[in-house]
């Protein structure tokens, strides 16, 4: 596995700086314009967004952990926030509600996990068109 993580303070423009920190990740490995990189990309735009705006208390900072072994992608988006993210039923006129939607839909699996100070929001996506060379690069 080749991990890459980075922390992101708690503004908003660190959610496109999160983006655009997966898609170097994913370029380095070949799945910037594969098929699954816009999904991976819209899920850490949600995950960024739900811990800035749900998890990240005031002072402190949200991480962004990636990770492929060739066949799967995994995004994890760790924050210090309390709380347990779940999937909501947004009404027709709510501007907000639907990330953790999206991530269900467009991710193979998601899920919640448990730190000694806040939590991680993961999600995996089988990316098994990368190119042969760069799925065996580590």
């Amino acid at each position: 596995m080749n991990p890459s993580e980075k922390f992101f303070r708690r503004e908003r423009r660190s959610v496109p700086a999160a983006r655009r920190f997966a898609h170097a990740f994913l370029a380095e490995w070949g799945l910037a314009e594969a098929e699954r990189g816009g999904d991976v990309l819209l899920c850490v735009s949600e995950l960024a967004t739900n811990a800035l705006v749900h998890g990240v208390p005031p002072g402190r900072q949200f991480r962004v952990f990636l990770c492929y072994d060739g066949r799967v992608l995994r995004v994890e988006v760790h924050d210090s926030g309390g709380g347990v993210p779940h999937v909501g039923r947004a009404e027709d006129g709510d501007e907000g509600g639907r990330g953790l939607l999206l991530v269900a839909a467009l991710a193979d699996k998601w899920g919640v996990g448990e730190r000694d100070l806040g939590k991680l929001v993961w999600a995996e996506f089988e990316c098994a068109e990368a190119p042969a060379e760069a799925a065996t690069a580590f």
